[in-house]
């Protein structure tokens, strides 16, 4: 399993992709945070700070779009028969993208803390503010988030192993984020909390006036939930489909 991981991490050198996601989910980050000081909000309150902090989750998107890219990208460019050849036993191979894209979510959510550390430390200082991290609930966020991005990382296997279609897979998946569980969660009301996207956001652990919310060991556990979910399925179907 150590080799088949290590054969991931070497894969997602070879393309340019990966690292262009990740560029522009700092941006994403850079943005986020300038809007909320842009908007007026108190650079002493510790609430401004978390809110900055809070778009490190919003960037699992990123981490879900290249989990999806380690497999449905392989179908892409035809490179999965050879994958399949090299190490028969499919379920290793989707386990191996599992912990090597769950270990690139984990990446992208402490890049994208480090970015929103520098760009508060920044904006606080044009403000005249300074920046406390030992202030209450900080750290709460920024781990959360970055679990955030690790379970985002491991749901983006399972989807992509599912649809294999890389295009499909990954509008697929946008579309649900922007718009289907809008509407799923008008529909369902407050059971909308459960929802993958609506369960992420709980990892934050800010409060939501208004917005039924988990808290934020159960937004946790749910987004486990739905990763061990996707990749069973995921490994079920790939096992009993032909690769082409």
């Amino acid at each position: 399993m150590t080799r088949l991981v290590h054969n991931e991490f070497f894969k997602l050198h070879t393309t340019r992709a990966p690292f262009l996601l990740v560029a522009i989910a700092q941006l994403v980050v850079v943005g986020g945070i300038s809007g909320v000081f842009l908007m007026g909000k108190d650079p002493n309150d510790v609430a401004t700070v978390r809110l900055g902090f809070s778009h490190v989750g919003i960037v699992a998107i990123f981490s879900l779009m290249l989990g999806i890219m380690a497999v449905a990208g392989e179908y892409r460019h035809k490179t999965i028969t050879d994958t399949y050849l090299a190490t028969p036993q499919r379920g290793r191979v989707v386990g191996a993208k599992v912990v090597a894209y769950a270990t690139v979510g984990a990446g992208v959510g402490m890049v994208s803390a480090v970015t929103a550390l520098a760009t508060l430390a920044i904006w606080m200082n044009a403000k005249g503010a300074s920046l406390d991290l030992g202030a209450s609930g900080i750290w709460q966020t920024i781990v959360g988030c970055i679990v955030w991005n690790v379970c985002f990382g491991a749901v983006g296997v399972g989807v992509g192993a599912l649809v294999r279609n890389l295009s499909g897979a990954v509008a697929g998946a946008l579309v649900w984020i922007a718009l289907v569980e809008g509407i799923v969660g008008q529909l369902v009301g407050d059971s909308a909390r459960w929802l993958p996207f609506r369960a992420g956001g709980a990892m934050e652990g800010l409060p939501s006036p208004g917005v039924a919310q988990l808290s934020q060991v159960a937004g946790g556990l749910v987004l486990v939930a739905y990763a061990a979910a996707f990749v069973a399925v995921a490994v079920t179907t790939t096992i009993r489909r032909d690769v082409t």
